[in-house]
């Protein structure tokens, strides 16, 4: 199944990697440029946005590694006269350091993505995720931040040739610095994978540690069928005050010449989605009332790691429902630092 490109950054970096990649260039400095619009109701907002990623090894088990988000966000203004307000915002996502122990084994200490289901690790980065947006379920168990400073352990558990088990643990410290946000807390996140079947299945749990004491719930499986370009997700999310699910399916056809054919590189996407009130206490980033989403795609895999977003949604809940209409271009950069040995 796709692996984050951080996590390919650290197996490139640290030679985790057939002979015949090895031999490349190492990338370094990569990330995501990207020019996005969302027609949410009528009102239509740009966004620019450029998402540095540096990976930087040290010797054979140290690895610095960040990103980075630039966005300029555009759109209409609300006082009533024509024209756009716009906002921006730089900053650093996560920056970390990793100590390598072995392929089972590895400490993380800074401020990090939180391991609580998958979206935030492998799905947010803007050349990943088919969808410009996230789920309405996306901050369910990210505290406010999506982001630990503290520390890790993470690796493989158990690793046969039928099944293999992967960990990830976590502490954070509370922190009021506007560049490093977090909250004091505690959880982790483990997956069972079968490479026959190629299919992946996940529990995740962490619990807030300051003002009200919540726990927090997930579940994630994933699907890959070997020998088609057809991929299943999907993330269950469960908090003190709401609750909620998505199912996300793509598919990229081999019949008319391979995956780089004109064919091959439309990506037809359907995600569902839901989200479900407890109480009304705290919305936890998500609508105050129950809400589905039905979201339509369809994506375009130019050459030269280029892609070409576009999507229609309908949402529906007693708060009222809505069209969104939504755009965007992405380039995946990737830029070589020194050759491999």
């Amino acid at each position: 199944m796709r692996r984050s490109p951080r996590l390919l950054a650290v197996a490139l970096a640290l030679g985790w990697v057939a002979p015949h990649l090895s031999a490349q260039n190492l990338p370094l400095l990569s990330g995501g440029v990207g020019f996005l619009s969302s027609t949410n109701g009528g009102n239509t907002t740009y966004l620019p946005i450029i998402e540095p990623l540096l990976a930087a090894p040290i010797g054979r088990h140290f690895l610095i590694e960040s990103r980075a988000a630039l966005t300029e966000s555009f759109s209409p203004r609300v006082d009533g006269h024509a024209g756009y307000d716009h906002t921006h915002f730089v900053g650093l996502t996560y920056l970390q350091g990793d100590y390598v122990a072995s392929r089972h084994f590895t400490v993380v200490a800074g401020t990090f993505l939180l391991p609580f289901g998958t979206y935030n690790e492998r799905l947010s980065p803007v050349w990943i995720g088919n969808f410009q947006d996230g789920p309405l379920i996306s901050s369910l168990g990210l505290l406010s931040t999506g982001v630990g400073l503290g520390g890790q352990l993470r690796g493989s558990a158990i690793s046969r040739h039928k099944y293999s088990i992967d960990y990830a643990s976590y502490f954070s410290a509370r922190s009021g610095n506007q560049q490093f946000n977090s909250e004091r807390s505690f959880g982790g996140r483990t997956s069972l994978y079968l490479p026959e079947t190629r299919l992946e299945v996940g529990l995740s749990y962490d619990r807030s540690l300051q003002g009200t004491h919540e726990n927090f719930y997930g579940a994630h499986v994933w699907w890959e069928p070997k020998d088609t370009a057809f991929r299943l997700r999907s993330e269950f999310a469960r908090g003190h005050h709401a609750q909620g699910y998505w199912i996300e399916a793509d598919y990229r056809t081999r019949a008319f010449g391979g995956l780089d054919s004109f064919m091959g590189r439309f990506e037809p996407l359907f995600r569902m989605q839901q989200t479900f009130r407890r109480d009304t206490i705290v919305s936890d980033g998500l609508p105050l009332v129950n809400t589905q989403r039905a979201d339509f795609g369809l994506d375009y895999n130019l050459p030269h790691n280029t892609r070409i977003l576009t999507s229609y949604s309908r949402q529906l809940s007693s708060a009222g429902n809505r069209n969104i209409w939504e755009t965007g271009i992405v380039y995946r950069l990737l830029f070589p630092a020194w050759k491999g040995k």
